[in-house]
């Protein structure tokens, strides 16, 4: 199994890398930041003819890497009680994949599986349930099996790691991948 992390977060070293750093300790993965990527937003040709043109932007490069690997880990905090916007560039030009011809999109990612990493302030295990169930109609819409999540509290960085909860969900999880590799 190969693991690919997308890190929605704008700073580095925040709360959801560290916490997905945690998860991922001793494990090879790969991780694509999407703050330093340009994603331009969609520009909805969905119902066009012709569909989709072509954008000039680095979106296929991240899709390609997306579809090269097994295990997805959408690491995002919660902005807002959402995705980051970065995540949210990202994903809403899937629909752009959906028509792309060069890419049996919906089909690849069935055949992987999806985690949310995430964190925030203000109760996030409760005010962040929408964003986790977000992610699960997106993975259902592309048909992608979905592994579960982990929602950690933290504000200022470093805050997280006094989460003993989220810690001990970064543990269980690398301690579940490391017994699939």
């Amino acid at each position: 199994m190969n693991i690919l992390v997308l890190h929605g977060s704008s700073r580095d070293g925040g709360n959801t890398e560290q916490l997905t750093n945690l998860a991922l300790e001793g494990i090879e993965h790969t991780s694509i930041r999407l703050r330093e990527k340009n994603i331009l937003p969609i520009h909805d040709q969905r119902h066009a003819e012709g569909g989709f043109t072509a954008v000039a932007d680095d979106y296929d490069e991240v899709t390609e890497a997306v579809l090269a690997h097994d295990f997805l880990i959408f690491a995002t905090p919660i902005y807002w009680y959402g995705m980051s916007g970065h995540m949210k560039n990202y994903v809403d030009r899937w629909s752009q994949s959906l028509r792309d011809e060069r890419y049996a999109f919906k089909e690849s990612l069935g055949q992987k599986q999806a985690y949310v990493i995430a964190t925030g302030g203000d109760q996030p295990r409760l005010k962040g349930l929408p964003l986790i169930q977000q992610f699960q109609y997106v993975f259902s819409f592309v048909e992608m099996p979905y592994a579960g999540y982990i929602i950690g509290e933290g504000n200022k960085p470093g805050d997280v790691l006094a989460d003993a909860r989220a810690v001990a969900e970064a543990q269980q999880l690398n301690a579940w991948l490391k017994a699939r590799l």
